[in-house]
């Protein structure tokens, strides 16, 4: 079974708004947030005898949601095996999001049974699947998961860590800089690399804490992630700063693509750039970093 490399176009993943399906007024409100991505949840947040409200909620904003920004739109469905999970699957058909968020991933076949099911019912386009990562199975599964998910069909698109689910199921404790988690992050982070996929990070659960949601977004980006799972509108402009292109690193960018640029270098695998030795891997990365750019400064217009 070959790899699937990375062919899915850049997207701009900085910050991911939870928002209740149930709450008419959350629902109403995340049109006109600044948030690169919207999970409508319809799992954790929404009461049981409260589903089915929810999806009827949800459909009636996705048939009025515009489509036409760069803004992607997920829904998070509950465990498919559950009461809920053949109601929300039937429902993300309809709505058609850009993405399906699946809970409690913790072995391949879970990745594979939706995406053989969303296939079967005529959606080879789409919609994408993201898996939360939040088990003790899940970790010892992770290169597993990753690598079945983007050999079958590339459906499988993207990591979020869940870490609430994973302290509770391990006992790991809840404290800042996350000293005892950072390498199962870690972790997470090289599988999802390693096929291809975005990583998001997990929530920050106390929103009043502005000093505390900024160092973790700092620890997040430092350690690889593409941008955090937020829960409330007022964490967003953390994450998009965070996660986004700073003038000193769009500078560096600029300098290294002209370096390599430059008539003299033509060719060259290594350059000599401020007197440190450049190589051609360092210009690839460099013209990511442009082009996220690129995507923040196109966003900024449009709002």
């Amino acid at each position: 079974m070959n790899r699937t490399s990375r062919h899915h176009p850049l997207r701009l993943r900085r910050s991911l708004l939870s928002v209740p399906a149930g709450n008419a007024r959350a629902l109403a409100k995340s049109a006109g947030l600044d948030c690169d991505a919207v999970i409508f949840d319809l799992e954790d947040s929404v009461l049981p005898e409260r589903k089915a409200e929810a999806r009827e909620a949800l459909a009636a904003h996705f048939s009025a949601l515009d489509r036409s920004g760069a803004r992607e739109h997920v829904i998070r469905i509950n465990a498919p095996s559950g009461p809920d999970g053949a109601a929300d699957l039937d429902l993300a058909l309809a709505c058609r999001p850009d993405a399906v968020l699946l809970p409690k991933v913790s072995t391949p076949q879970e990745v594979l049974a939706i995406a053989d099911w969303f296939s079967e019912a005529g959606t080879d386009d789409g919609p994408r699947l993201w898996a939360m990562i939040e088990t003790a199975a899940a970790l010892l599964n992770l290169a597993a998961i990753a690598e079945a998910g983007r050999t079958r069909g590339s459906r499988l698109d993207c990591f979020v860590v869940g870490l609430n689910d994973l302290r509770k199921e391990t006992g790991i404790a809840d404290i800042p800089g996350r000293p005892f988690l950072v390498p199962l992050l870690l972790q997470v982070i090289v599988a999802a690399r390693a096929s291809g996929l975005d990583v998001i990070d997990s929530v920050f659960n106390d929103f009043s804490d502005t000093d505390g949601l900024e160092a973790e977004c700092r620890q997040g980006r430092l350690m690889g992630f593409d941008g955090k799972m937020l829960i409330h509108p007022a964490q967003i402009a953390a994450a998009n700063d965070a996660y986004g292109v700073g003038e000193a690193e769009a500078a560096e960018a600029l300098a290294i693509v002209a370096a390599f640029g430059a008539p003299e270098n033509a060719g060259k695998g290594v350059v000599s750039l401020r007197g440190r030795m450049v190589e051609k891997l360092h210009a690839e990365q460099a013209e990511r970093v442009l082009a996220r750019a690129d995507l923040i400064n196109e966003r900024k217009k449009k709002s």
